[in-house]
């Protein structure tokens, strides 16, 4: 997850998803590591563009991206959306 200082849309995710995501088997799947988007990238990450929006959720798949949400669209489309992204992986 690409965030930022100040992003409501971070927060609002935060708020709503962050207490369970790492509970949910999405979030056993597709473990979160939040990145501020103005660092530098970690090392080795293989992907299409860099992060414009926050939040930017990118999943990766051996560290080369699968396919990523820009924004936070509400919980529930969220689920959908990774839901989408994870089966890419399979």
């Amino acid at each position: 997850m690409f965030e930022q200082p100040g992003c409501s849309y971070c927060a609002q995710w935060t708020r709503e998803i962050g207490p369970i995501y790492p509970k949910t088997t999405e979030g056993e799947s597709a473990p979160l590591q939040k990145i501020d988007i103005h660092a530098p990238l970690p090392a080795g990450l293989n992907l299409r563009s860099t992060p414009i929006f926050t939040p930017t959720f990118v999943l990766l798949n051996n560290k080369t991206e699968v396919g990523r949400i820009e924004g936070y669209p509400g919980q529930d489309f969220f689920w959908g959306l990774l839901g989408q992204l994870i089966a890419k992986t399979k």
